[in-house]
């Protein structure tokens, strides 16, 4: 896309405005050396239009920096609050949700889903038998839960409207013989918290963990201010290397998908940067505590045993599933390995989003890696190129303690 011919005149003028305010806005913000470069390179090699990175310690933000473009047809210049659909980046928010009732003793880890969800007490497995899945299961992808029908997906307005949905799909194997990744039971578990804290999910999140934590740009649906902010995405065509528009998820004109609590929601580098904050200070963050001691435990502990998880396990990611386990909601690495998890402690936490987005919480070196990018069609995005060269610039230059 180019400005039409009546706005070439203009266009540079008001493109230098927009670059001259977002700098002075940058300004302001921490930076650590080296970042900067390494995201230009990936810029100037086309593997993306634009990113903010942010590496966090206890005490605070270390390093905010916006990289190239939100937008290449306009020019319009990454912003420290650009707004990113962070996909499931949002699965351990769910976690954090669950393991807050666990902490007040509403629900227990190993409470059958029937108990709060009572429809799931019919549900059996391929072989017949009951299948009594756990929240334990659900959050850790071991269930065996089916998916729910497209069509029927998208003709749900809320959460208890998906649950027929989910019971309608043939369960893909025996609970907890395997890990397969499985958005259903994530978006299970968001029932369960609007079940039993008797408020919808969105509300939940948002008065128990966003307004807290000063998240003022997360949100499952961004209102007018919030869409003037999204960057937009795009795709690497295999053949020229060209970075083309694609299309966004939300249809804002279309009445309002539920809160999917497997990747519904849109956030900023600086929001997402004080949840990981918050759990890198063990669930508590500027004397005000969300997560006590046994909701951290369930959301960071591996429950997955000895399984292979996680998005590692084929021979072209490096048959890496046994250095991965699953909390709730979080993928945990137990074992680092050669490439993006070379610079991570055992015990870092996380997830990443489809769109490539990627945060991970380092207990140990005490450290969080945040980064918001908008790209499509990664072959694996939590071992992307562009995580990688993120996480070594910024581990070589954070400061240690």
């Amino acid at each position: 896309m180019h400005p039409q011919p009546t706005n070439r005149r203009v266009m540079p003028a008001l493109g230098a405005a927009v670059a001259f305010v977002a700098m002075m806005a940058r300004a302001d913000e921490p930076r650590l050396p080296g970042i900067d470069a390494a995201m230009q390179g990936l810029i100037a090699a086309g593997e993306i239009a634009g990113a903010v990175t942010v590496v966090v310690k206890p005490d605070g933000i270390v390093h905010l920096e916006p990289h190239g473009f939100a937008d290449l047809a306009t020019r319009r210049p990454m912003a420290a609050d650009t707004v990113f659909w962070i996909a499931s980046m949002t699965k351990p928010v769910t976690g954090a949700a669950v393991a807050m009732l666990i902490d007040e003793g509403l629900l227990a880890i190993d409470d059958p889903v029937d108990r709060y969800v009572p429809e799931f007490k019919d549900l059996k497995t391929a072989a017949g038998r009951p299948a009594r899945i756990t929240i334990r299961q659900i959050l850790t992808h071991t269930s065996g839960l089916g998916e729910a029908a497209p069509e029927a997906a998208r003709k749900a307005r809320s959460l208890a409207e998906l649950v027929p949905a989910w019971l309608a799909a043939p369960m893909k194997n025996e609970p907890g013989e395997k890990w397969a990744y499985t958005q259903s039971g994530i978006n299970l578990a968001a029932r369960i918290v609007e079940v039993v804290s008797e408020r919808p999910f969105d509300a939940f999140l948002r008065e128990r963990i966003f307004e807290p934590l000063g998240m003022s740009d997360t949100t499952f649906f961004p209102a007018e201010p919030q869409r003037s902010r999204l960057a937009t995405p795009y795709a690497r065509q295999r053949g020229s290397g060209r970075l083309e528009p694609a299309r966004h998820l939300l249809d804002f004109a279309a009445p309002p998908p539920p809160p999917l609590g497997n990747g519904g929601l849109y956030s900023t580098g600086r929001d997402y940067a004080a949840f990981c904050r918050m759990l890198l200070n063990r669930g508590a963050v500027e004397g005000r505590r969300l997560l006590g001691a046994d909701g951290m435990r369930a959301l960071t502990t591996v429950h997955t045993g000895d399984l292979p998880t996680g998005f590692f396990q084929g021979g072209q990611s490096g048959s890496r599933g046994g250095n991965y386990g699953w909390g709730l909601g979080t993928c945990v690495l137990k074992q680092p390995h050669d490439g993006v998890a070379a610079m991570l402690s055992p015990g870092t936490f996380g997830h990443g989003g489809m769109w490539g987005t990627q945060a991970w919480i380092d207990p140990v070196k005490q450290v969080a890696y945040v980064l918001m990018v908008q790209r499509t069609n990664f072959a694996n995005s939590d071992g992307s190129d562009v995580r990688r060269v993120f996480q070594e610039a910024a581990a070589a230059a954070v400061p240690q303690r």
